[in-house]
Parts: structure tokens; sequence; C-alpha cells
């Protein structure tokens, strides 16, 4: 099958969606279908066309990035020039998905969008231009798809903008022989200067705003004998280490920087808990959670729509209270005073994602989702 993805932002952009995108094409290679990405030049030194794990990636330069949504009109000549059984696009950022949803519609191609989050544009006229989205382009774009997919079935009920539209609940995956609990970090925690009595709590992300990273640093300080480390990096660092400053913890965090995809199975390998603190509905699942369960880790992630669906509270790890760093720290605390508790919640963890979030069970899905969108062949 011949499937073109179109996706704003890929790697080696750091994201959620990113990381998805990446990770069914490369399962869709293994399984010898034709796939390309269409995606934004976000760097000059990225080439504008290049194969990896066995797919194309295929880079235009934006002619504007507006509210972190590239704008890449190149992308309609693009998908005009080629011969695709189906197009998969992915939301949000929009444009991208809108042009994918117009010309599908002209070529007659099967179009099916995933729908990772709802937008939220964080301005005094946000709710009014997220508004005047969902009734035009959203609207457009949701009424061109063949299929819509959601990934968790808490977001699909509370996301205005999809739930009339039936959606299909395939979840985020993850390559569970990469992220396995048999990974040594010890190598990791020398590199981060951690002792060996000390515990780490990892986070691993975008610093943006509604990851809510400026919690997990306002926490430490409620929490002893424990280094944070923050993996990832992004538009707010700079505000993230000034609310490291304002309370006393520099000590305590240590900013690692961009992770590479090949070291982050060891990041997780190396911490005791892993948190996902975040604070909107941009974040609608969190694939960093499913990775540190993957690595047979305990989780703290916030009790939000979407990504509370990861765990069950209790079981995988714990529930924290949204924006309430005391919370937050609690969690963490409860985790890290009881290595029983960890062990237990991290085999459970491992469990959960071999049962569910496989990305082998995934692309299973997704494939028998491409294939009642395609006309059978004539005379088949």
């Amino acid at each position: 099958m011949r499937i073109v993805q179109v996706s704003p932002w890929f790697h080696p952009h750091l994201g959620g969606v990113e990381s998805h995108v990446y990770s069914i094409c490369a399962e869709l290679a293994k399984r010898g279908h034709e796939v390309e990405v269409l995606t934004s030049r976000h760097k000059k030194n990225l080439p504008a066309r290049e194969t990896i794990e066995g797919f194309t990636v295929t880079r235009f330069k934006p002619v504007a990035t507006m509210m972190r949504t590239p704008i890449v009109p190149r992308t309609k000549a693009a998908l005009r020039e080629r011969k695709a059984d189906v197009f998969h696009a992915h939301s949000p950022p929009p444009l991208s998905s809108y042009y994918t949803s117009k010309i599908a519609s002209e070529m007659g191609i099967p179009f099916v969008l995933t729908y990772h989050c709802d937008i939220e544009i964080p301005s005094v006229f946000g709710l009014v231009a997220e508004e005047l989205y969902r009734r035009t382009l959203g609207a457009r774009t949701m009424r061109g798809a063949s299929r819509i997919i959601v990934t968790t079935e808490t977001y699909a009920a509370t996301s205005r903008a999809i739930w009339k539209y039936s959606p299909v609940v395939i979840p985020n995956p993850v390559d569970y022989d990469i992220f396995r609990p048999d990974v040594d970090g010890r190598e990791c925690r020398r590199t981060l200067g951690l002792s060996p009595d000390e515990h780490m709590v990892l986070l691993v992300g975008r610093i943006v705003p509604h990851k809510g990273i400026e919690y997990l640093v306002e926490a430490a300080q409620y929490v002893d004998n424990a280094k944070f480390v923050i993996g990832g990096e992004g538009p707010s660092l700079g505000a993230v280490r000034r609310v490291a400053r304002v309370f006393g913890v520099q000590e305590k965090v240590i900013f690692a920087g961009r992770v590479p995809r090949a070291k982050l199975p060891e990041y997780y390998a190396a911490c005791d808990v892993a948190v996902l603190p975040s604070v909107s509905r941009l974040e609608a699942f969190g694939i960093a959670a499913l990775e540190a369960m993957s690595t047979g880790k305990p989780v703290v992630v916030s009790d939000m729509p979407g990504i509370r669906e990861v765990i069950a509270n209790g079981v995988e790890g714990l529930l924290c209270e949204p924006l309430n760093a005391e919370d937050l720290a609690a969690k963490v605390n409860t985790l890290l005073a009881d290595q029983a508790m960890r062990e237990k919640m991290g085999m459970a963890g491992r469990r959960k994602v071999l049962e569910k979030f496989g990305i082998k069970s995934v692309v299973d899905s997704l494939e028998s989702v491409y294939r009642d969108v395609t006309p059978a062949p004539k005379g088949g």
C-alpha cells in the first residue's frame, strides 16, 4: 500500500506527535508498505529528502511560522503529485491537515485524520480564535475525512471538535523491544553526576508551557535525596530555569538538554519515577509515560482527560492534581519511599504496554482502518 503521512513537524523536531508518526512509519515500512512523510523543513541544515528506517521524508520550507504552526503551501502541490492509496494527516497544528483534506477530496483519495489534541491559543482572543477555527477550517477538515482517529476514549468523549464524528480510538504506540526493563541505566546516572544512593525523578519532553514543568521544579523543594532530571529543549527553558532559582532548587534540578532518541531508554532505565505534570488539553496522551512504563518504571501523571487514561491510579502509577506542586511532590514522595511499590507498579506498567500499547498491535489497527477506507481493487 502507498501511504503518505502529512505531519506539520517531524524528526528531529521533538514532540509526541513527531514520535508517534516516526514509530508508525517505521513499522509500516517494515511490513512492506511504501511510506512517505511530508513535513516542514524547520531548520536549514535538514535535508530536503532522506530515507529513515525504510520510509521517505520530504521536507518543504515554510513561508512562515505562526503560533507554532508552520505554513507550508507547497504541501498542496506535493500531494497532487503523489500516487497514493491513502493520505494520513496529523493535527494539530491545523493547516497541513486542512491542505490534505482538500487535495484528497480533489483527487478522490481516502483521507485519514489523527486528531491528537484540541487547539489552544494562549491569548486574550484565544477562545474566539479557537471557536472560529472549529467552525471553519476545522469543520471542513473533519468533514473531508474518511475516518478520524483519536488516541483515548476520554478525549473522544470530551473534545467539542470531534465527538460528533464518531472517531476510532487507536492509542499512541511504544516499541517495547527498545524500551525494556533490562536496559542498563548506570552509565546515564554517572554521566548526570548522581550518587548511588540518590533518587532520580525524570521528565522527558519539549519545554513548553502546557507541559507544566515549572510545577515539577517547584515540587523539588518538597522532595529530599532526589535529583530532578529534565530531558528536552524548548522556548520555555529560560523561564523554567528562573523558576528553579526562585525556589532555590538549582542544585536539585538537572537540565540535561535534548536527549538523542537512541539514548532515551537509558534515561528511563536510570530513573526511579517518571513524571508528566501537564496542565493543558494540548497534552492528550503522553507518550513519555508509556516509554517509562515499558521500561518498568512507575509514573506520576496529571489527572486530566486523555493522559489519565494511560494508567489506573494506584496500579501503574499515581495521578496528581494539575497545577499543584505540593500534591505532585506528595505523589513522588510516596513512590520514592517504597521500593516494593515502585517495582510492583513498574511491572504492571510493562504488562499494560505489552497488552495495549505495543507498536505492532497499534499498526495492526491502523492497517485495518486503511483497508476499510481504501476501495477494493477492480476485479477483486
